[in-house]
């Protein structure tokens, strides 16, 4: 800048000859009213109507940029900081009077609680500071209505603020955002508060957010955004639809007048998907979704946003007894259905997985017709039976007296482990139920046949005793076959303990009084070896009765009895 001293038309008449002589009212600390004489580099003088001029430095006047605000014959206000310093001079400050000026009207909207406006310049020690013309202090509690985690953000923002703690002496000033969007907010919800009903559709801005919902603002009260009336669809979070501050329309579903509580819906501004579901989705219909949940008892697939069907682990395969729908589908997968029922009133569709591919149960008949030989290996082993596989999720049941014509097998893993090899013939497939019976056994002749023949009622046999129970004593009458003699066979009178009697390997004597072929058992008697008129007997109805049919014990009796009527005898 020119240091050459520029004046404009009237300046060289002093403030004195404008304005009078101010001499005697000029004090040290207060603000006096001046013109500006003349600018140089350094200084632009000001005549306050005193005996001698003041300086004050020309940056006082300067902007940020450097450029000087004032003009030679402006009026400015100063502070008088001395009348008469040590070398003689006026000492002058704009920048103090405008300070003083400053403390001045921060005073005045104290004492009328008056808002004053400010930036926030910096974080500092529990809250901001803010320039409101001197430095303040605004607490972090005093932001907003709700804590602010990152007062950085807020950094630059200009805003009006409530002086709530004023100190001039100590230049303590705290303000507070907060106290002003209170009375705001209270303005609001009591205008809110009139028109407010049930049904109302209203425009809000998203306030909170937490995992059951979303706190809206409707205008100084808050509502409840639950996160079931957020959307027809299925929804894990709210955050996945809102963010804090989102301006969104709702519906008053329910507004409680006392406890001001409001209940808000979103879907229900929406049209219900459910509506004419079932012409949407056809029974039969094939349909491809997203897999959004699983349970224990199946996956439920989204159709569309607001509409689920529920595949039911039953439905996910023909062949494989699904334990849980985690072992066949994840979520997230896209899988493809069949429409098997649609309840619009319970909001209820259920899917088939595995309706998409033909039963093999369907046509398992004709793939073993039942006579078939067939092999597999064991796949699992029970007290039962074993199931052998034939094929990816079919499997045939031996059972237990299936395994062998002869040998009274206890428990199949005596003859069998997992993994085994073993040959079968199909004896019965129910499709209903998806059974399939198979037959170990029947890959031989039944020997039942010869034994029939070999072992007749009435014939006497003698063999060892191969074990001993409480209920008689089985005798083994050649290799694989037995024969029992209950307790009330085994002496004329019955023995209630047979182990005090016979033992393992002891050769005994007894007669045939029964053979079962379908039960596979002979059942023996020891008592009737002795008896000589049973004996009789049974030899006389054995001859008349044919090899093939089954006599018990108490047909002989019957018939004996029945003879001895006819020809007039007495039981000896």
């Amino acid at each position: 800048m020119s240091e050459t001293t520029e004046q404009t038309p009237g300046a060289s008449e002093s403030f004195a000859e404008l304005f009078g002589s101010n001499e005697q009212a000029i004090k040290e600390g207060e603000i006096a009213r001046g013109r500006v004489l003349s600018i140089d580099g350094d200084f632009v003088q000001i005549d306050i109507g005193f005996k001698s001029e003041g300086m004050i430095a020309t940056w006082e006047f300067m902007t940020e940029e450097g450029e000087i605000t004032i003009a030679v014959g402006d009026d400015v206000e100063v502070l008088v900081e001395e009348v008469e310093s040590d070398d003689g001079q006026l000492v002058l400050s704009k920048e103090k009077a405008e300070r003083l000026k400053v403390w001045d009207e921060i005073s005045n909207a104290y004492d009328n609680e008056e808002a004053v406006e400010g930036t926030i310049v910096a974080r500092v020690k529990g809250g901001l500071s803010v320039d409101i013309g001197v430095k303040a202090f605004l607490p972090g509690s005093q932001v907003d209505l709700r804590p602010v985690r990152n007062l950085e953000a807020l950094l630059g923002e200009k805003a009006n603020f409530k002086i709530i703690k004023f100190n001039k002496r100590r230049g303590n000033i705290v303000l507070s955002r907060r106290a002003l969007l209170e009375t705001e907010r209270k303005k609001m919800r009591e205008s809110t508060l009139e028109t407010l009903s049930e049904g109302q559709i209203l425009d809000g801005v998203i306030k909170n957010l937490t995992d059951y919902g979303a706190f809206i603002d409707l205008g100084g009260i808050d509502g409840l955004l639950h996160i079931t009336d957020m959307s027809w669809g299925r929804i894990n979070h709210p955050s996945e639809l809102f963010q804090v501050g989102d301006e969104i329309k709702v519906k008053v579903l329910k507004f409680d007048v006392e406890a001001e509580r409001v209940s808000l819906g979103l879907k229900q501004i929406q049209p219900d998907p459910w509506i004419d579901a079932g012409m949407r989705y056809p029974l039969g219909m094939r349909i491809r979704g997203k897999v959004v949940s699983l349970t224990d008892y199946g996956a439920f697939v989204e159709l569309e946003p607001g509409i689920e069907g529920l595949v039911h682990v039953s439905e996910m395969s023909w062949t494989k007894r699904v334990k849980h729908p985690s072992k066949v589908v994840t979520i997230g997968d896209e899988v493809d259905a069949v429409v098997l029922d649609v309840d619009e009133r319970d909001r209820k569709i259920s899917l088939g997985m595995k309706q998409i591919e033909e039963n093999p149960w369907s046509v398992i008949e004709e793939r073993y017709p039942v006579g078939t030989q067939v092999s597999g290996q064991v796949r699992n082993i029970t007290n039962f039976g074993i199931f052998v596989g034939l094929e990816e999720g079919i499997d045939g049941l031996v059972h237990v007296s299936d395994i062998s014509w002869t040998e009274q097998v206890k428990h199949p893993s005596e003859r069998f482990e997992k993994g085994d090899e073993v040959n079968a013939v199909v004896l019965k497939i129910d499709k209903e139920n998806e059974k399939f019976s198979l037959g170990i056994k029947q890959l031989e002749p039944n020997p039942w046949d010869d034994i029939l023949k070999k072992f007749k009622v009435g014939s006497e046999i003698t063999g060892p005793v191969k074990s001993v129970t409480d209920f008689g004593v089985f005798v083994q009458l050649e290799e694989g076959i037995d024969g029992l003699v209950y307790s009330s066979e085994l002496a004329a009178e019955r023995i209630e303990t047979p182990s005090e009697h016979f033992k393992e390997g002891q050769e005994v004597t007894a007669l045939v009084v029964k053979v079962d072929a379908n039960e596979q058992k002979i059942s023996l008697s020891i008592r009737a070896v002795n008896d000589k008129a049973e004996r009789a007997a049974l030899k006389k109805i054995a001859e008349q009765q044919s090899v093939s049919q089954t006599t018990t014990l108490g047909d002989l009796l019957a018939e004996k009895l029945r003879t001895q009527g006819d020809s007039g005898e007495t039981s000896e």
